[in-house]
């Protein structure tokens, strides 16, 4: 399963999304992320692909961990994928446009949801709430249906289910 990274960036009410402009999900609103290099560490190629797709700076200590999703596909087993999920509310310089994405301000509570992966819904607005999750996904029609999900959050001393 490919190790990859996603991470929203957090200013007052508004998260940063980014339009996938090629390749994997390309026609989506998302965060910011990727693949994990071989012997990359996870916090590492987080920041590196921040830097890559919107031009600005995330110190490895002002990204924060939120959860781990682990994507399944039934007719492209090649597109698994472990996620770790970070946010970050301290960076330096302004997003900005790049050749794989084009990057804009949302308010937490207007997400494009209809333009952005199915199961994006059911975990994102707990991780904009404060929350820190876990889920795993099953998609069918090359990630555009579910077949099924499981979404729970992380408490201290337990784990409670959505």
């Amino acid at each position: 399963m490919r190790q990859t990274t996603l991470c929203f960036l957090l200013k007052d009410d508004q998260v940063l999304l980014a339009m996938k402009k090629r390749g994997f999900g390309a026609g989506k609103w998302n965060g910011v992320g990727g693949k994990v290099a071989e012997k990359e560490d996870v916090v590492a190629a987080a920041a590196r692909e921040i830097k890559e797709e919107v031009g600005v700076t995330v110190a490895p200590e002002d990204l924060e961990r939120v959860g781990t999703l682990n994507f399944d596909f039934s007719d492209e087993h090649d597109w698994a994928q472990s996620c770790t999920v970070f946010i970050a509310r301290r960076w330096e310089g302004e997003p900005s446009e790049s050749e794989e994405v084009r990057p804009q301000w949302y308010r937490k509570n207007a997400l494009p949801f209809d333009s952005m992966w199915v199961d994006d819904p059911h975990w994102l607005p707990m991780v904009l709430a404060g929350k820190k999750i876990k889920g795993k996904f099953l998609f069918e029609d090359k990630g555009g249906a579910m077949i099924n999900f499981a979404v729970s959050e992380i408490r201290e001393g337990g784990v409670a289910e959505k």
